[in-house]
């Protein structure tokens, strides 16, 4: 069915409209972030066991991508994004009511479960409703609601927090997300798909058969170690390192995210510019990455930061960088498998980031506990770099 121009005129306002979802779902799971400083010192939690926490939602998040993806792919768009955030909602008014560090693991288990639908669903809406060159500028789209969650989480929960408790922060949020879902469905009924949804894609089997795939996953989980470390660490990091107050450090937490949307914006324009020059898609995306990997190289001077302001600084750069990769990254397989299969192909990407966060998030606080922030630092510079030598070595993005 050919889409009538009002219609066709939605597909951008229907997509912006989906990508609250994506502001919404990082709001719920940063503001646990955010108040670290408070949940830690209400639980006598150590740096360790705030990382063990972080993986109970990275577990969960790891092993429910795949059948998240495969929930859309085969339900549908419209239900399963309803069904996500409803789910992962009602995770986040829970948080508010917990009275242990039990209670704190459970919910963000299952918050883990719901969000990992949130990338995956956000993958088939970009197939779905964008031509093949707007693509990578849907993901920046994507990465801005990501980012604009991240911003907006440290002043929105620490006001919360200030004015009625930390677990006030949690309720409020989650709230957010129920009334989000009847936006999207009255939103979804007026813009018409630019084509008709394929039918006829690789089947999941023969896809993960196909090395391109796990080349992506393999380098998606490796290039996002930075991204990992900046979004669960940094008021952490501001708060012991630079000696700030929780609400001194949210004065500065903001900005590294909104430099993260305008990585994401940067990439996905520089891989269209690419494309236009006629260079092939998925050869566009790689040079995107790559260049945004040199540009990831500074994140080991961030330790050396003298200031709260320099040290957001240099975080907000590291963290541009591994937006424009990371928008790129996530492109990668809607250019390699077509949208029959957007959402699974998607969700092993998704999982693939919340296993190695998942990993080292333990890992993490153990180094920061014994010897600081800077061999991380280091790690995190080399990551996106390793990844395009995954991606290079393997031959799947010629």
């Amino acid at each position: 069915m050919t889409p009538t121009p009002d219609a066709a005129r939605f597909r951008w306002l229907v997509l912006a409209v989906f990508v609250l979802s994506s502001a919404i779902n990082y709001l719920d799971r940063q503001s646990l972030a955010t108040l670290a400083p408070l949940v830690r010192a209400e639980f006598h939690l150590s740096n360790t066991q705030y990382g063990l926490i972080l993986t109970a939602f990275s577990l969960a998040y790891m092993a429910s991508a795949p059948f998240a993806g495969m929930l859309i792919d085969g339900i549908g768009l419209n239900r399963a994004i309803s069904l996500a955030v409803g789910l992962w909602s009602c995770a986040g008014i829970a948080t508010g009511f917990t009275r242990g560090l039990g209670g704190l693991v459970g919910c963000r288990a299952v918050l883990g479960v719901a969000e990992s639908a949130g990338v995956p669903a956000s993958g088939k809406a970009i197939y779905q409703y964008l031509q093949p060159a707007e693509r990578a500028l849907g993901n920046a789209l994507s990465q801005a609601g990501l980012s604009l969650g991240l911003i907006l989480a440290p002043p929105i929960a620490t006001w919360l927090a200030m004015r009625g408790g930390w677990r006030q922060a949690f309720v409020v949020t989650g709230a957010l997300g129920l009334a989000w879902i009847p936006l999207w469905n009255w939103a979804a009924r007026r813009a018409t798909p630019p084509a008709p949804p394929e039918t006829s894609q690789k089947a999941c089997p023969t896809m993960l058969r196909d090395r391109r795939l796990w080349a992506f996953v393999a380098a998606n989980a490796i290039g996002m170690i930075g991204y990992s470390l900046w979004t669960n660490w940094t008021t952490l990091y501001l708060v012991e390192v630079h000696g700030l107050t929780l609400v001194q450090a949210a004065w500065y937490a903001w900005i590294p995210p909104l430099f993260a949307m305008l990585g994401g914006f940067a990439g996905g324009w520089l891989s269209l510019r690419f494309i236009e020059r006629g260079l092939p898609p998925i050869a566009a995306r790689f040079r995107v990455c790559l260049a945004a990997s040199v540009v990831a190289l500074a994140t080991a001077a961030i330790p050396a930061a003298p200031t709260p302001a320099w040290a957001s600084a240099g975080i907000s750069l590291s963290i541009f960088a591994v937006a424009a990769f990371s928008v790129n990254m996530y492109t990668l397989p809607l250019d390699a498998f077509g949208g029959a299969r957007a959402a699974f192909a998607v969700s092993l990407l998704v999982a693939s980031y919340g296993a190695v966060q998942a990993l080292i998030s333990p890992a993490f606080g153990k180094v920061i506990d014994l010897y600081g922030y800077a061999p991380l630092a280091i790690v995190a510079s080399l990551a996106p770099l390793a990844a395009c030598a995954v991606l290079w070595g393997t031959r799947s993005v010629e």
